[in-house]
């Protein structure tokens, strides 16, 4: 874990190790979302669609939405 400074311009510095994980270029745009105490910084998609499809893959049974609709 690296410490990073706030600037007296409320500006901070990404270390170069976390801008080469993000595959982050210059004048990238990052997303900043704040809950309660905890601040993430992830790079904006391109696509959100893209970004979010598949991201509940496995969470239900394979013929869960099969049981769903006869459960109607």
């Amino acid at each position: 874990m690296q410490v990073v400074k706030l600037s007296s311009k409320n500006q901070i510095v990404l270390p170069k190790k976390a801008r080469e994980a993000m595959h982050l270029k210059p004048n990238a745009e990052l997303l900043v979302v704040v809950k309660d105490n905890i601040t993430i910084i992830i790079p904006k998609p391109e696509s959100h669609r893209k970004a979010l499809s598949g991201i509940a893959k496995g969470v239900y049974e394979k013929d869960h939405l099969k049981k769903e609709r006869r459960s109607w």
